[in-house]
């Protein structure tokens, strides 16, 4: 018998068969889990079987290997306190659909958990949340063991003007350093670097950019799959938002 109780983010639901539904949870201990809920094509639950809905989980399975059931409680608000902001909702929907295809199964992985948390509470600040979508990407990479490596020049080790990145490695790279291969190498945004940094023209786009990169070459490609569709479209709506 394998029992826990957690809470989670409701990565994705499909109904199965009249009425249950097949439901995708990153856990905040447990990791990625899929599990039955009994009743979850009902109109009453659909709210909270929303992608990036945060949710009270009891899960019971009588082995580890079978596909177990669920009862979840609602927390909070979720995804419908974003009803009237469409761009901060597919940036929910994009980071589910990214967490959901990159992170295996029953695994734990207590730090995309809260770089989750973290993205779903900037959602509401319109000017904050893409920068800290980047910083969600970049850091499921880092929770999978892809990290990349920022804190100084990866050819001099020098920390200052860090501007680049080298797209083999993930690794930063000085302005001088990259200066006879910056046509080769990815640009490295400075709200990546500092909290602090304000963000510039163009910032947005270099770390989603980036973290898209990384996403492929280490996660995605591997396994011989595109990045989510979610994803992409964030990007279209973004760059129609002038956000980009």
């Amino acid at each position: 018998m394998t029992e826990f109780e957690d809470e989670a983010f409701v990565l994705s639901a499909r109904v199965h068969g009249e009425t249950g539904a097949i439901v995708e949870l990153l856990t905040s201990q447990n990791g990625k889990y899929a599990a039955h809920i009994a009743g979850g094509a009902s109109r009453k639950m659909r709210s909270f079987l929303q992608a990036g809905a945060q949710v009270g989980v009891r899960y019971r399975a009588r082995t580890s290997e079978q596909l177990g059931s669920v009862t979840l409680e609602p927390m909070g608000e979720g995804p419908a306190a974003l009803f009237d902001e469409p761009l901060a909702l597919s940036g929910l929907a994009a980071a589910a659909a990214v967490a959901a295809a990159a992170l295996p199964e029953r695994e734990p992985h207590p730090g995309a958990y809260l770089a989750f948390e973290a993205l779903s509470s900037a959602l509401v600040l319109e000017d904050v949340w893409p920068a800290v979508f980047v910083r969600f990407e970049a850091g499921l990479l880092a929770d999978l063991g892809f990290g990349l490596d920022l804190s100084k020049c990866a050819a001099t080790g020098a920390v200052d003007d860090l501007i680049y990145v080298s797209p083999r490695t993930g690794r930063a790279v000085s302005r001088k350093a990259g200066e006879p291969y910056k046509d080769r190498l990815l640009a490295l945004p400075p709200f990546m670097l500092s909290s602090q940094s304000g963000l510039g023209e163009g910032d947005i786009a270099a770390g989603l950019d980036l973290t898209a990169h990384f996403l492929e070459a280490f996660i995605f490609n591997p396994i011989n799959r595109p990045l989510p569709p979610a994803r992409l479209w964030l990007v279209d709506r973004l760059r129609e938002a002038g956000k980009l």
